[in-house]
């Protein structure tokens, strides 16, 4: 996160506050349609609290995971 600084007038002088920028949204890895469920502020949050209880759940939207989760059982049995 880039951090940006902001010149705030105050009665008896100027103050530089750094604000941090707003995080994008999460987007899946294949297609690039933003993720459900997942917050745009993750830096505080636990593990579950980040990601979706799925198989690639936070990395991958639900039709690519679908999609891959068919290859994988093609794959696996014929």
């Amino acid at each position: 996160m880039a951090k940006r600084k902001v010149k705030v007038r105050v009665a008896t002088r100027t103050v530089t506050r750094i604000v941090r920028k707003t995080p994008k949204i999460a987007r899946c890895a294949i297609c690039g349609r933003p993720l459900h469920g997942i917050p745009r502020n993750v830096r505080k949050l636990s593990k579950s609290e980040k990601r979706v209880s799925r198989k690639y759940g936070g990395y991958l939207c639900s039709k690519c995971a679908r999609e891959l989760i068919k290859k994988e059982i093609y794959e696996k049995f014929g």
